[in-house]
């Protein structure tokens, strides 16, 4: 799919079709391409990397975004699927860049792992697709994006500009900031830090157990240039992140402590 040579952008996310986050996300970015929105129907946050595989998968035209101008399809599965489909049954073959969020939460640090919308980003850049992963630290439904719409528009167009390696991923998330209050982006890594969780053991009407996971954020990174560092000093953080998990510092460990 091309007009006018224009790039295509896919747009996708996990809080599902009907999310303010992701409205904020094509209103960022449709002066920048023709924009197609590929999205699930209801929320699917914490999925990660999940894919359908024990049911059929439902893809439905929608016009959530018709006022804009945006073809949309609400997807049954996953945001993974969402992308799967969006290329081999939408588009049929590779948008130039997808953006996935505006998620509704943070995906700094270790979040990253657990976050759909990150995933959906990912699997987009398995393809060879450029992709961005867009998170507000602001979980309320009615929160304003106007410094997000700022950053999604930024990060988008100079990853169209600059034409980048086709694997790139880029996690960025954004401080609860007005616009004026915003400091910019920064560059970072990502911080050392993981959930200690514990699990509320509760008991219902019909008295079996059941539990409810809750916890607290942990922040073992005293170190500089971190996501977590960035965000607390009113800063838009931007973290590369790649998918091959090979551990190279271990690798090597591995080879001198193991090997014959």
């Amino acid at each position: 799919m091309q007009l006018d040579n224009r790039p295509v952008i896919l747009v996708t996310n996990d809080d599902g079709i009907t999310a303010p986050g992701i409205r904020a996300l094509v209103e960022a970015v449709k002066d920048l391409g023709t924009v197609v929105v590929v999205a699930p129907d209801s929320p699917q946050s914490g999925m990660g990397h999940a894919i359908t595989i024990g049911k059929p998968l439902r893809l439905d035209r929608v016009s959530v975004f018709e006022d804009l101008g945006i073809e949309a399809y609400q997807c049954s599965g996953t945001p993974v699927d969402c992308v799967k489909l969006a290329r081999d049954k939408i588009l049929k073959g590779k948008p130039d860049l997808c953006v996935s969020g505006v998620n509704h939460g943070s995906n700094a640090s270790i979040n990253v792992i657990y976050s759909g919308t990150m995933s959906a980003a990912m699997e987009a850049a398995i393809e060879g697709i450029p992709s961005a992963g867009f998170s507000l630290l602001d979980y309320k439904f009615d929160a304003d994006f106007t410094v997000s719409k700022k950053v999604a528009h930024t990060v988008a167009s100079r990853m169209l500009e600059k034409q980048m390696p086709p694997n790139m991923l880029l996690n960025v998330n954004i401080p609860i900031t007005t616009l004026g209050e915003f400091k910019g982006l920064k560059i970072c890594r990502q911080a050392d830090a993981k959930w200690a969780e514990n699990f509320d053991h509760r008991i219902d009407p019909r008295g079996r157990d059941y539990y409810w996971m809750t916890g607290q954020f942990v922040n073992m990174d005293s170190g500089n240039g971190t996501d977590i560092e960035a965000l607390k000093e009113g800063y838009a953080s931007i973290v590369p992140i790649k998918f091959d998990f090979t551990d190279t510092i271990m690798k090597s460990w591995l080879e001198k402590e193991w090997g014959d």
